[in-house]
């Protein structure tokens, strides 16, 4: 068995999302995932199996097993098709927490199909306006996630939110999000999620099936460019293709341990 790292959402490494992908044979015990996870001490850890025409795909960060992870499924299919394990003209099935997922490579990027979770205007949850030290423009909520939409990317930029207050919510995280000052990014964002041990996610694959319908729609595009403001950062595509979300990004492996 071997353990891959793959910084994500990014062509050069130390920057981008990192993850860890283990490929393994047969179904791994629970516990034992949670202990690698734990040790990997990543966002996120993504294990997976062949099943059926494709591969079973599970997360998890270092505290708790998440339903859905972007930047560990373009790593999972980037390791897939960088190592020759998966034909680099195949299209690849993920079965998950959220369904059936798909990732092909288009060039030297992976493109992930993955479903659209547009968000539902709600009041904010207790605490988030002092939390965030600023009156948002909007605030949504979808299965996972509270998002808020900010004035400016400056307010994203600079945002340093109280993640005590975050942390207490029964959301897996705050997206905070504004349309770009400027070329070449259409949206920028950051992402928060303390409750599941992640104070701030370098790039968030899933946030942005929220993040991309939202501005979709304000923006009137179909096809956005979109960046994650956080300290390593990151780049996505997004195309939005009725309730699908095309996300695509490069990849890049760090390194590869042999756990013989």
């Amino acid at each position: 068995m071997r353990i891959y790292q793959v910084d994500s959402f990014t062509s050069k490494p130390f920057s981008g999302n990192p993850a860890g992908v283990c490929i393994l044979d047969n179904p791994a015990d629970e516990s034992w995932m949670r202990n690698i996870a734990a040790e990997m001490n990543l966002s996120e850890t993504a294990f997976l199996y062949p099943e059926k025409e494709g591969y079973h795909l599970r997360w998890f960060t270092p505290e708790a097993e998440v339903e859905l992870c972007g930047h560990a499924t373009l790593a999972s299919a980037h390791i897939l098709f960088e190592k020759g394990i998966v034909p680099g003209n195949q299209l690849i099935t993920f079965y998950t927490l959220s369904g059936e997922l798909y990732a092909k490579k288009n060039n030297n990027k992976v493109e992930l199909n993955f479903p659209a979770t547009p968000p539902v205007e709600s009041a904010p949850p207790d605490g988030l306006i002092d939390a965030l030290g600023l009156e948002p423009e909007f605030i949504g909520k979808n299965k996972f996630d509270v998002f808020v939409v900010v004035s400016s990317e400056d307010t994203v930029r600079q945002l340093k939110p109280k993640l005590e207050i975050i942390k207490k919510y029964k959301y897996r995280g705050v997206i905070v999000t504004s349309q770009s000052d400027g070329n070449p990014y259409d949206t920028v964002s950051r992402y928060f999620a303390p409750a599941v041990g992640i104070d701030e996610d370098p790039v968030t694959g899933s946030a942005h099936c929220t993040v991309g319908p939202y501005w979709s729609e304000k923006l009137c595009k179909d096809n956005l460019f979109c960046y994650q403001a956080s300290k390593r950062g990151g780049e996505l595509e997004i195309t939005i293709n009725d309730d699908r979300v095309i996300l695509a990004g490069n990849a890049v492996t760090v390194f590869d341990i042999d756990t013989r």
